[in-house]
């Protein structure tokens, strides 16, 4: 993942500084953000555009719909690829509103027209006509890749060390591209266009220009409006991570835990392995989904192809997992099953024990007190036979469990249910359904959860909701989305935020915490001491 850093020099504010200093209204801050990142976006918009009056037009109209959109950046350290992006969409803009004549763009400069970046004569940095068009059909023949180097290489005083910082690249990486560039230009041309472009840069006067044209835009919204939003969505990310980390410490205790049980139940080293290999497994299913989440929300940040056609690769790998982990524990249950029975074929002697008995009481607990026919409690702690039912209760737990109020298992149903695979009012779980899911995968009509799909879907790497998603990696939605890969009607501002209730869902966070922990951690613990207590014979070949 790239941490966006400051070019500012040493003693100077940092970028956090000055978004914060312009949201309060301060063009001066604003102007200083605009000398500090001129060079780069005219760099790039001349790099695809071919023009250097339309580049830095172009350039200027990103500054000012930067200045007018400025509270909704949610991230000020990240400023420079915010600006980027707004650059790279009005290059976009420009280039489908007017055909693209590389020739006529780059001659259409007049002499009048240019200011030189240094304050000196305009007569004496004014590019002719025929200079302009020989520049960029030199230039036009080298790739985007090594062009937008070579022009911010010469435009930044020939500092490897700048152009690698704005580009995020390493000094190496930029030595290569300048490399490649030089051998694509001609030799006759090379001098000519190493100096036109170091007269071209953007100075002082663009600066002032940028600021002229904000006279008469209203300052950007403070922290009573759009600004009090960003504050708002850096700490409902802020705690999306806390409660990330710690459903993900609660997931691996858990899984430690139900895996300690399953060992205590196995009775061959046959059954050890399939133990074994299915955690392995459910474990790497795990990781290379989110794995391929992160890579997917890296692409899209970039950009590094179509972000749209990313953001829907992303929602197949959350529905793959989903199917994935509903038909693997199905499978897992009745392979499971079936090698027990052939086990106690292949070896009847380590299957002598009360508790390994079809039928024996001492493989359960039921409590004696019951309710309309049903045990308060019933505990399942041996495997699983063929044919053998659920565990059913008030309270219930095993390899299936349904409650009336609370189950726990590999397949959970209840009210209040904690599985592999859960279903209820409230489904926790790698994958959870219910009217709330919380879990890896949350489903329902409020879903949390590392991914999320439900009417209000809240997660940390994907959120898809019907009425609003709130994501630090893909927010689609109908209504209301907010995330740095967000799709929905309403994105990224107070609106969105509105409809996705931030304020609720952080006053929230705390007893969500306090919720898994009890709801995850707590059962498994309990089950798999008590399983140990029942199942003490050793598994053995």
């Amino acid at each position: 993942m790239r941490t966006e850093t400051s070019r500012s020099a040493p003693g100077e504010p940092g970028d956090a500084s000055l978004v914060v200093a312009s949201l309060e209204g301060d063009r001066q801050a604003f102007g200083r953000i605009v000398a500090r990142y001129q060079r780069l976006l005219c760099s790039l918009a001349y790099s695809s555009l071919g023009s250097l009056s339309e580049s830095e037009d172009v350039a200027q109209e990103a500054f000012v719909e930067a200045w007018k959109r400025l509270g909704s950046l949610r991230e000020p350290e990240k400023l420079k690829s915010w600006l980027c992006g707004i650059l790279r969409f009005k290059v976009g803009h420009h280039r489908r509103k007017e055909a693209r004549q590389p020739i006529r763009h780059a001659g259409e400069l007049h002499e009048a027209d240019v200011l030189e970046s240094n304050d000196e004569p305009v007569d004496d940095v004014a590019m002719k006509n025929e200079e302009q068009a020989l520049l960029w059909q030199a230039l036009e023949a080298v790739p985007a890749t090594y062009r937008e180097t070579m022009i911010l290489y010469y435009r930044e005083d020939r500092s490897l060390k700048q152009v690698a910082h704005e580009l995020d690249l390493s000094e190496d990486a930029i030595k290569q591209r300048l490399s490649r560039g030089r051998k694509l230009l001609q030799e006759k041309m090379m001098s000519f266009v190493e100096g036109a472009l170091a007269r071209s840069a953007p100075g002082h006067v663009f600066t002032a220009s940028v600021l002229a044209a904000l006279v008469t835009v209203a300052p950007p919204a403070k922290a009573a409006g759009v600004g009090a939003t960003a504050a708002k969505v850096a700490s409902t990310f802020k705690w999306a991570t806390i409660v990330t980390f710690v459903a993900t410490v609660s997931g691996l205790i858990s899984s430690f835990f139900a895996l300690r049980a399953t060992l205590d139940q196995s009775r061959t080293s046959r059954e050890r392995r399939l133990v074994v290999k299915a955690t392995v497994t459910f474990v790497g299913v795990a990781l290379a989904s989110v794995a391929g989440l992160f890579g997917l929300r890296y692409l899209a940040l970039v950009p590094y192809g179509s972000v749209p056609t990313i953001a829907v690769l992303s929602q197949v790998v959350v529905v793959a997992f989903v199917v994935i982990y509903v038909v693997m524990t199905a499978r897992l249950m009745k392979r499971g099953q079936a090698l027990r029975a052939a086990e106690r074929i292949r070896r009847p002697d380590l299957f002598t024990s009360p508790v390994d008995q079809p039928g024996s009481k001492k493989r359960e607990y039921k409590s004696r007190l019951t309710l309309f026919g049903l045990p308060l409690v019933h505990a399942k702690f041996a495997m699983a036979e063929e044919g053998e039912k659920p565990a059913v209760g008030w309270i219930a737990a095993g390899h299936k469990a349904y409650g009336l109020l609370f189950a726990w298992g590999g397949v959970a149903v209840a009210p209040v249910s904690v599985g592999i695979v859960s279903f209820g009012l409230v489904g926790v779980g790698a994958v959870g359904f219910g009217l709330v899911g919380l879990g890896t995968v949350g489903i329902g009509l409020l879903a949390m959860g590392a991914m999320a799909i439900g009417y209000k879907a809240y997660a940390s790497l994907s959120a898809m909701g019907w009425e609003s998603a709130f994501s630090q990696g893909f927010s689609i939605a109908k209504d209301g989305a907010i995330g740095p890969i967000a799709y929905a009607e309403q994105v990224n501002n107070e609106l969105a935020a509105s409809i996705t209730n931030l304020s609720t869902v952080s006053q929230s966070y705390v007893a969500i915490l306090g919720i898994m922990t009890l709801l995850v951690i707590v059962p498994v613990v309990w089950y798999a001491r008590a399983v140990r207590k029942k199942m003490r014979t050793p598994a053995a070949d």
